[in-house]
């Protein structure tokens, strides 16, 4: 059998800009004294580059090709999105080797949990090269296709987003957007949380549809009594099993394949701690009228609430403890008594966004860090898609 075309492929300027020296000093020289032979090395030189790249390297050798990618997860994403839009006649399968060398390399982190030694250490950002280099197993990546679509009065096609890490709206999208704008003077994580303070009292208005997953039948709600996903109360798979959900929001965010955004930051653990057994959203709410103490949607009740969403982020940095969390009768938070839960965390098979037309900030979506502009009267339709056999994307773990 004759060897799988390699590609290796960096971004010298994501995350601390890094990337060059040490593929240069650990990458290379592993994968020269393994015997593998490189059918190409890359650097990416402007957006969009590492798709192309990527692309051209498909065409060149028909079939299915291994790539060693040093990026973040913005990256990745250019890569599946580029050659799943470009070759949907013929869907390429990639072998992703990943080298951690984003801001928070999210689905690395995810598949290599940190060491108390910190993500920095070499042999830490080697376990994926390690398990290419040793012929270990690799595993399917779901991916989250978001449909953009306008109002039918346009007669616009609908837009197609792909992520391998996240989809949001609200408060993280309002983050990611801002965060662009601090780049450049905050290169780390530290601008996220710049920008969430910027946006923390921000509360958005959206219609939400939940669809179940295939095999379920039921969309899933996480109970922290019985540490275990039940069937939502409103999801019935002999009558209606879609569920509903009126806004306001202060928190949509859904995942697949990762239970962190950065290594610290669990804000799905769920996908890790009970994994599913096939491709599944899993989306982290929270809705202030949740509150028994919260009933209207007004500048005072905004501000006073903003303690309780830094609480459920605060939480999620604690390994993932924000999915315990409920309300006690005064409206405090509380891991205790049997009160309404702060974070309603959702298991499903795809969702629907509808912003209420009124309201630009709810109409902000977030793929892998892309932000995306839902048109007026339009929506977001996102649902979780399974690699098809011997085509997709996989990853060395």
């Amino acid at each position: 059998m004759s060897a799988i075309p390699l590609l290796v492929l960096y971004n010298p300027v994501c995350g601390d800009s890094t990337a060059k020296s040490f593929f240069d000093e650990h990458v290379l020289p592993l994968i020269q004294k393994s015997g593998k032979v490189v059918a190409k090395i890359a650097s990416t030189e402007h957006p969009g580059h590492a798709g192309k790249v990527l692309v051209d390297f498909l065409e060149e050798h028909q079939g299915e090709v291994a790539v060693v990618l040093g990026s973040g997860d913005g990256t990745l994403n250019e890569c599946i999105t580029t050659s799943a839009e470009l070759r949907k006649g013929t869907p390429p399968r990639v072998l992703f080797t990943l080298v951690p060398c984003g801001t928070a390399n999210a689905l690395y982190s995810t598949l290599f949990p940190p060491t108390p030694e910190g993500t920095l250490d070499a042999a830490y950002r080697l376990q994926s090269v390690q398990s290419f280099l040793t012929g270990s197993k690799t595993i399917p990546m779901t991916l989250a296709i978001t449909t953009l679509s306008s109002p039918p009065s346009a007669r616009k096609r609908p837009q197609v987003r792909i992520s391998a890490v996240v989809v949001s709206t609200c408060l993280h999208a309002s983050i990611l957007k801002d965060s662009e704008a601090l780049r450049k003077e905050m290169p780390g994580i530290e601008r996220f949380k710049v920008a969430a303070e910027q946006n923390s009292s921000k509360w958005y208005n959206s219609w939400v549809k939940l669809l179940p997953a295939p095999g379920a039948e039921v969309v899933q709600i996480y109970d922290p009594a019985t540490k275990s996903f039940v069937p939502h109360p409103e999801s019935d798979p002999e009558d209606e099993d879609i569920v509903d959900m009126d806004g306001p929001f202060v928190y949509f965010l859904a995942t697949v394949n990762v239970d962190r955004l950065e290594p610290a930051f669990m804000i799905s653990p769920l996908m890790s701690r009970i994994p599913p057994a096939e491709a599944v959203c899993d989306i982290v709410i929270v809705r202030p009228l949740r509150s028994p103490t919260v009933s209207v949607d007004t500048p005072e009740t905004r501000a006073a609430f903003v303690p309780i969403l830094w609480k459920v982020l605060g939480a999620a940095y604690r390994n993932g403890s924000h999915v315990d969390l409920r309300y006690d009768a005064n409206g405090e938070v509380t891991t205790e008594g049997d009160g309404p839960t702060v974070v309603e965390y959702i298991r499903c098979g795809g969702w629907e966004w509808i912003p209420v037309d009124e309201d630009e900030d709810a109409h902000l979506v977030c793929n892998d860090g892309a932000i995306s502009v839902i048109e007026k009267e339009g929506r977001a339709v996102c649902s979780a898609a399974a690699p098809q056999d011997k085509v997709g994307f996989m990853v060395h773990v």
